[in-house]
């Protein structure tokens, strides 16, 4: 019987960021869906101030893939150690560590450590394994270093925000609506093309084709997860609005005696380079926020209210069975 090999791997980027901003990127998971760009969601399981577990869907060699990790942070010693939980196979074992160190004042290096054993050690497999962990190591390390070096208007370029309807009805027919985006085209007003393909049960690709203030159309494209038992549905542009870097968010259908409150969220990064490119020279950021706001708040709307028109329908027709 062979011994799994234990392949390791270190990778570091340097950047003009203090420690605490490059610690705090990697620390804190959240924002993952808006700063990487094949995360699709990410949601805390547990934790209790010093260790932490979390589900991660991602797409990796264009499948889109749920994983458990835990984790032990140490914002101390600017250190967080990580171990996947029941990895994929052909891995048998994949964890290692995230650690900030202080080059010089206002310049910081963050490196990725990575051990990982593969079942066999057969050299196909391992030689795909260790050139996709690469491959993740390297685009990760190169977009938190980026990031990390705007810190001081990241915040600036960051928006979260909510829009809620409240329907008299059961939530099963909303959810119905908001999961068949593909019925979509005719039924919400800025909505006029979808395709959807279904890479297995709750797990989506959608494109659509929307139409603009201007009167032109734009395609989206994104990757959803459904999770219909908890009434809830999850996003990523892959393709966003032309303003925006990244945007992620969800749909949740939350019941209560009286009806059900639906809310979608969108969580956006703009993209400071096409501010000026699409609205003009000279526009400041706190316009192209408000813009933003104002064009998905809009869109939502359109969305939750042919939402709100199908439940009234479903309960009309059950009514006269």
């Amino acid at each position: 019987m062979s011994v799994e090999r234990v392949h390791r791997m270190s990778h570091a980027v340097d950047a003009a960021a203090p420690t605490g901003v490059l610690y705090t990127l990697v620390a804190d998971t959240t924002p993952w869906p808006l700063f990487l760009p094949d995360t699709v969601h990410v949601e805390r399981l547990d934790f209790d101030g010093t260790t932490d577990r979390y589900s991660q869907w991602a797409s990796a060699d264009g499948t889109l893939r749920p994983s458990l990790w835990r984790r032990t942070l140490d914002a101390r010693n600017r250190r967080v150690g990580f171990r996947q939980e029941r990895p994929e196979a052909p891995v048998t074992s994949a964890g290692g560590s995230w650690s900030v160190e202080e080059l010089a004042p206002g310049w910081s290096r963050l490196t990725l450590e990575q051990d990982i054993t593969v079942a066999g050690n057969r050299t196909a497999d391992v030689e795909r394994v260790l050139a996709s962990a690469r491959t993740g190591a390297k685009s990760v390390l190169g977009r938190l270093g980026a990031l990390a070096e705007r810190w001081q208007r990241l915040d600036s370029l960051m928006l979260s925000f909510e829009e809620s309807v409240r329907i008299q009805g059961p939530a099963e027919p909303v959810y119905e609506f908001l999961y068949r985006v593909g019925s979509w085209p005719g039924r919400v007003a800025h909505v006029v093309g979808a395709d959807v393909t279904e890479e297995r049960a709750g797990v989506q690709r959608t494109r659509l084709v929307s139409l603009g203030d201007d009167g032109l159309a734009y395609t989206t494209q994104a990757l959803r997860v459904c999770f219909p038992a908890a009434g809830r549905i999850v996003f990523k542009q892959a393709r966003p609005h032309p303003l925006l870097a990244a945007h992620a968010g969800e749909w949740s259908v939350e019941p209560d005696a009286t009806g059900v409150t639906v809310v979608c969220r969108h969580d956006v990064l703009l993209d400071e380079r096409a501010v000026e490119r699409v609205m003009g020279p000279g526009t400041e950021l706190a316009r192209a926020r408000r813009h933003v706001r104002e064009v998905l708040g809009r869109e939502s709307r359109a969305t939750l209210e042919p939402a709100q028109q199908y439940a009234r329908e479903s309960v009309r027709s059950l009514r006269a069975v």
